[in-house]
């Protein structure tokens, strides 16, 4: 929806916000006639809070982008609805997907229309959230984060594997599978690239729920098989889990 107002001071503000953080930032100002020339930008918003949510529900209209030297960047633009205030969230730095694993995001926040205020509330809250979650995402790029062992993918079927950690591994390449798996408890982690149901249930519960999953695809043909995991990147301390045979009864 197109905002109620439209400030035409947002390049001047942008500069002078730009001109008090730390280190050396410049602004770039932006015009957007309608929705989709903005998503370009808005695409690689960096935040799951308000900011986000404004980005992917207003036509902003314009917009700045604060900039610094090592690629760290701000997008800052009219807060919707509130004539006095700006709201300004970081964009996620060039990296690959898999880096942003398991990092929070440095979601944004509102600021006042004055340059002096706004830059030192960006300065005292949202630059600590992003420098931390920065260095998170160039730790990720240097040292990936093990990855689970996939189960090994058969056609027409649904292969399970439990992992040491006592987390249950799903993958399948049948679609009405993947519904079964969802209403079971399974969530799809796109990093580990297959299903997974918590070690957080519990042995007994985790049983009871591959065995539904097994009867219930039974129904219409699709085969469950359960194998040991293979051995992980990186080895882990939490013991090993369940038995070979509690393993086979939730098969069966």
């Amino acid at each position: 929806m197109p905002p109620r107002h439209h400030r035409t001071d947002l390049a001047a503000f942008a500069d002078g916000v730009a001109a008090r953080l730390p280190d050396t930032w410049t602004s770039t100002y932006t015009r957007h006639a309608a929705y989709h020339d903005q998503i370009a930008t808005t695409n690689s918003m960096w935040d799951m809070g308000a900011v986000g949510h404004a980005v992917s529900n207003f036509i902003l209209g314009h917009q700045a982008v604060l900039a610094r030297a090592d690629g760290a960047r701000f997008l800052l633009f009219d807060r919707p609805r509130y004539r006095h205030q700006f709201m300004i969230g970081a964009l996620e730095p060039d990296a690959h997907h898999d880096a942003f694993y398991q990092v929070g995001e440095p979601n944004g926040i509102a600021v006042p229309a004055d340059p002096a205020r706004a830059a030192a509330q960006v300065t005292h809250r949202l630059l600590p959230r992003y420098e931390s979650a920065l260095r998170q995402v160039r730790h990720n790029t240097a040292h990936p984060a093990p990855r689970r062992p996939e189960p090994v993918l058969i056609t027409g079927a649904v292969s399970m594997v439990w992992h040491p950690d006592g987390a249950v591994g799903a993958v399948t390449g049948v679609r009405e599978a993947t519904a079964v798996l969802y209403g079971a408890g399974f969530q799809y982690h796109p990093y580990h690239r297959q299903f997974l149901l918590p070690a957080s249930y519990g042995d007994r519960e985790q049983i009871a729920r591959v065995q539904a999953v097994s009867q219930r695809l039974a129904r219409s043909g699709i085969g469950v098989t359960m194998r040991p995991a293979r051995p992980a990147t990186a080895p882990t301390a939490l013991p090993a889990r369940p038995p070979a045979q509690a393993v086979a009864s939730a098969t069966r």
